[in-house]
């Protein structure tokens, strides 16, 4: 803007120098950057692009919703054939040339922003008013005497201020930059001001209104307001020669354009964007499972449904089972990690409101983060960057390559074509910036058999570490600690069952090619007990082609030798890898058992695990260990304790992580004496009682006026159908030995649980079915 009023405006040779400087330094970039590294980085112009551009234009179309892999001004090139494709390299992101609105909302937050939207009203409004204080009057700029003046250069030291009929001895050339910078300057400050008023005022009114839509309702405004002024009255004196009504043609058009833009940005919000994306992504998994689905739509098709009559078809749907709703969350679930539009700890929260449209669970969501953590660790990778932008980079080279190799007809071999390292080869590997690793992937993604065996056989070599340390912690030195060990194995056994099922659907897709015959022969030899766990309790035998069944149950049939008792050492070794896990249970009780067997290692490792990004129950139970004498008993971790026991019980057994230590929050431990009373009949179940230690023994009242009395082992609920009714106890407990332990929950907490969970809730409802069927039974005559 400077050097429009200082240097370009009037003075042709100038302005010509500029702009073939900028052409040069746009051709010089390209050349040595790849992608639109001039538009991202270094063009002065992109700043008001940006502004003009985001979150969307009045007619260009959603890029979140548009099933082309080449959207609105992504880089691209022309086929021989006619045909787009990309050529992204992934040079900024997020890419206000891929998805404008994915930009706008993930920048919406960052201070600079608002400088840029508020410091360009003040800039453009400073830019027109200096011609007024330069000149004293108006008259100066609407003439167009500005853009004529043969004398531009001659006057960079003239007066640069003309006010009140008396020139102001302050040179063009300071006072150019000090006029825009102050005005920058005051309408930033005035912007933030507004921004705070409006916040306050909105949490004030208990408006439900978040900071970003407050900000970016306010962005639109500017927008707005800075679009008509420049196009109006900064084109006065442009547009002033021509017939009045063309002038008010011009005029009115651009205020009706404008307006229309901004009703429609207006409403947008970033839960709309994040709804709309993921309709999409629902949408292209639900035309992969082929559903009969036209009868509904009355001749439409799945790509005509809106977003919300995408999530009602969903429901309405007779094929759509549980299994199959389950697979189309987990295709979303792995798209958006893939283009890193969630994380693993993101996920629950983003992805809410489709769980809550599709009636997933938590449970469910973490149950599909778990599948896609064996199928793929590396999508749940923290150390790993991924986004869409690195997404579309991989893709333009994969489709390049597929291209490349397709016109060598006398080359059908892909892997050896790329060994040839062709010329045509490393420059597409120069050009998209492609690495060993990511060449690695793209290849086994070309094959989808060879993608299929790549995955079988990484899986295959996870399971002997699995195996080990599901065998290190069920040593005898470990025994007096079983109740952690026991959670612990469970999650050991769980994430095996799901790399053993994970391999069972690969060898059944592989059928009887020869490699998955080396796949399952190499599969038995691991000697898994899950493995025959689920070939017995499943129809795996049926799926399974039989060349492929045969090695499996053949070598399972030999007893597998393993050591009987592991040196602490090796121990720790397998204990220390669980504390990478992400389940803060896994962790917790990974570093109890440590300090068991290593007080010193586990108090250096303790140290790790106290930042505030940790787990609450990790963190405290880090710094117990940290503060505590050596060996400390599991009673010494109150937080830990209780969600051991709830963990080990039949009531909570496998409820996941976060509801358990939520439970632990409000449930009490309480200490008994042998003969004490726990619960009289007549009382009220206020709580449900979990007996965690110790031995007690329930008298049954009989409407005979007998009495049966029956024990209790730790584990076991009591008077949970009490607590179910909300009614009276009928039954007398009492503690049988001298330390009797019970974990106390209000039945609050367990009613809203129930409320919440239907999957617990219908745990819960087979239970006492099961309970008192084995009740009445007991009581029938022999």
């Amino acid at each position: 803007m400077c050097g429009r009023i200082l240097f370009f405006n009037a003075d042709r040779l100038v302005l010509a120098g500029w702009l073939l400087f900028t052409i040069g330094a746009a051709i010089a970039v390209g050349y040595f950057y790849g992608g639109k590294s001039w538009c991202q980085y270094f063009c002065p112009m992109a700043p008001v692009q940006k502004i003009y551009s985001e979150p969307g234009g009045l007619f260009s179309n959603k890029a979140h919703m548009n099933d082309s892999t080449i959207t609105q001004s992504m880089c691209r090139t022309v086929l021989p054939d006619g045909k787009e494709q990309s050529a992204c390299v992934a040079c900024q992101n997020p890419c206000i040339d891929i998805d404008s609105e994915r930009s706008y909302w993930d920048g919406l937050k960052q201070p600079e922003e608002s400088f840029l939207y508020y410091g360009y009203v003040g800039l453009v409004i400073g830019y027109f008013v200096y011609y007024y204080l330069y000149a004293g009057s108006w008259s100066y700029y609407f003439s167009g005497a500005w853009a004529r003046q043969p004398d531009q250069l001659a006057s960079l030291f003239d007066p640069g201020f003309y006010l009140f009929g008396q020139p102001i001895n302050v040179p063009k050339i300071v006072a150019v930059p000090l006029t825009l910078g102050a005005f920058t300057a005051i309408a930033y400050w005035l912007g933030r001001r507004l921004e705070k008023r409006l916040k306050a005022d909105t949490h004030r009114r208990k408006l439900n209104l978040s900071p970003e839509v407050i900000r970016h309702r306010i962005f639109t405004v500017c927008t707005f307001f800075i679009f008509n002024f420049f196009f109006i009255f900064g084109g006065r004196p442009l547009i002033q020669l021509l017939p009045l009504w063309i002038q008010y043609t011009y005029e009115l058009g651009l205020v009706l354009l404008s307006t229309l833009w901004a009703y429609k940005t207006w409403r947008r919000s970033p839960d709309l964007y994040s709804r709309e994306s993921l309709a999409s992504r629902f949408r292209k998994q639900l035309e992969k499972l082929q559903l009969d689905v036209p009868q509904f739509l009355e001749g439409r098709s799945i790509g005509d449904l809106n977003t919300h009559e995408v999530y009602v078809l969903a429901k309405v749907l007779p094929g759509f089972t549980k299994e199959k709703r389950h697979q189309a969350y987990k295709g979303v679930v792995r798209e958006a990690l893939e283009e890193g539009y969630v994380n693993y700890s993101s996920s629950l929260g983003v992805l809410q409101q489709m769980r809550q449209e599709l009636g997933i669970t938590d449970d469910e969501h973490r149950q599909v983060l778990e599948e896609l953590g064996v199928e793929d660790p590396e999508l749940l990778n923290p150390d790993r960057q991924r986004n869409l932008e690195n997404q579309i980079r991989l893709n333009g080279y994969r489709r390049s390559l597929e291209r490349l190799v397709s016109l060598q007809q006398r080359q059908p071999d892909v892997n050896q074509f790329i060994q040839q390292d062709s010329s045509e080869i490393s420059n597409l590997r120069r050009q998209y910036s492609i690495t060993p690793q990511e060449e690695a992937w793209i290849l086994s993604g070309l094959s989808p058999e060879a993608a299929i065996v790549r995955r079988t056989e990484f899986l295959i070599a996870q399971l002997p570490g699995l195996i080990a340390s599901y065998r290190a912690l069920n040593q005898p030195i470990l025994r007096e600690h079983r109740a952690v060990l026991t959670l612990l194995c469970e999650s050991i056994h769980h994430k095996t069952e799901l790399i053993v099922r994970s391999i069972l659907e690969a060898l059944v897709m592989l059928k009887n090619d020869p490699t998955a015959i080396d796949l399952a022969r190499a599969f038995g030899q691991l000697h898994s007990a899950v493995l025959v766990e689920l070939l017995e309790a499943e129809d795996w035998r049926d799926r399974l082609h039989p060349e492929v069944l045969q090695p499996l149950t053949q070598i399972n049939e030999q007893p597998a030798a393993c050591s009987v008792e592991a040196a602490p050492a090796e121990i720790l070794v397998h204990l220390q890898a669980l504390l990478q896990d992400q389940n803060p249970l896994i962790q917790a009780g990974g570093l109890f058992v440590i300090a068991q067997l290593d007080p010193a290692e586990s108090k250096a490792i303790a140290v790790n695990f106290r930042h505030e990004s940790i787990a609450p129950l990790v963190q405290q139970t880090a710094q117990l260990i940290g503060s505590l004498d050596a060996h400390p008993p599991l009673t010494a971790f109150p937080k830990l304790e209780k969600v051991v026991y709830l963990f080990n019980s039949d009531f909570f057994h496998r409820l996941h992580s976060e509801t358990l230590m939520a439970l632990s929050d409000r449930a009490t431990i309480r200490s008994y004496k042998a003969g004490e009373m726990i619960t009289e009949a007549g009382d009220t179940c206020r709580e449900l009682l979990l007996l965690v230690e110790g031995d007690a023994k329930i008298y049954f009242h009989l409407d005979n006026q007998e009495k049966r009395v029956e024990n209790l082992r730790p584990g076991q609920t009591l008077d949970e159908l009490e607590v179910l009714a909300h009614s009276e106890s009928r039954n007398t407990i009492v503690a049988d030995s001298e330390s009797t332990r019970i974990l106390a929950l209000p039945v609050d907490t367990f009613d809203d649980l129930l409320d919440a969970d239907r999957d617990f809730a219908r745990r819960v409802l087979e239970m006492e079915s099961r309970q008192l069927q084995r009740f009445i039974r007991s009581l029938q005559p022999v």
